[in-house]
């Protein structure tokens, strides 16, 4: 009876999912958004007990941190198999988000606890928590200042005390484009995954216009997911400018090139 409860809830999503991925797509069809998908070019293992909310690569070391109250953690993790190399968990009452390195501090944001925690970038020892105004989702870095959102329509520019500078509105074709999670700046522009769906965005950080769409639907196979299987969620890319993407509780990490449609 619980399996098929499950089951039946488990379409039930796929299938409103599906639907808010279609009018995001077809709200995307004007000339002025480019459309893609993607070619996957490998694949990687994955910690299926990695929720993954922050993903990044920092001198050529691949960083991940998770959430879920009594399990997030921060961790480094060796690319072939997917292992953790270090890893080190918060506390129970913490929700872990988003993360970057920016100069010689390592940021990682919660979720709703208001907090945000300062690691040592070079040691990874831990350095300090500072208070933080809002809900903590995606951060990233334009090797300037940081870059972070809360699952709104905006992205915040914050310096390295995490003070805002300016706060941008992010739209697609002249809409509000809410849920923007996780983040990674690549060549200037700003990823982001868009919660709930299939779909990256990439964003003018000057004019928060989204410039193309990115739909990755079907990239996990069906075979390859249980029922702890999360929605896409983690977006890196390393020194040689390729790019990897992967999602919550997921037994795979894909690097991609894009197709144009």
């Amino acid at each position: 009876m619980l399996s098929l409860l499950f089951e039946s809830m488990n379409r039930a999503f796929q299938i409103f999912f599906s639907g808010l991925l279609g009018l995001l797509l077809c709200t995307c069809s004007g000339a002025q958004v480019t459309r893609y998908g993607i070619k996957v070019l490998q694949e990687y293992p994955h910690d299926t007990g990695a929720y993954t909310q922050g993903l990044f690569f920092h001198d050529g070391v691949l960083y991940e941190t998770t959430g879920q109250y009594g399990s997030s953690s921060l961790r480094t993790v060796d690319l072939e198999s997917g292992k953790p190399l270090t890893n080190q968990r918060f506390g129970r009452k913490y929700f872990g988000e988003g993360s970057v390195i920016l100069g010689n501090t390592l940021y990682i944001l919660t979720w709703t606890n208001k907090v945000a925690f300062k690691y040592n970038a070079t040691t990874l020892k831990y350095e300090s928590t500072v208070s933080y105004p809002r809900e903590g989702w995606g951060l990233t870095t334009d090797g300037k200042q940081l870059i972070a959102s809360d699952g709104s329509a905006n992205l915040y520019f914050l310096d390295g005390d995490l003070k805002l500078l300016r706060r941008q509105p992010v739209t697609l074709e002249g809409r509000p484009l809410r849920n923007l999670n996780e983040l990674e700046w690549i060549d200037g522009k700003v990823w982001a995954n868009v919660y709930l769906t299939d779909l990256i965005v990439v964003i003018d950080p000057a004019s928060g216009k989204v410039e193309a769409a990115i739909n990755c639907a079907g990239l996990l196979p069906a075979k390859l997911k249980t029922r702890d299987t999360d929605v896409l969620n983690g977006i890196a890319v390393d020194g040689e400018g390729n790019i990897y993407i992967t999602g919550k509780n997921w037994p795979r990490l894909y690097r991609i090139e894009l197709v144009r449609q």
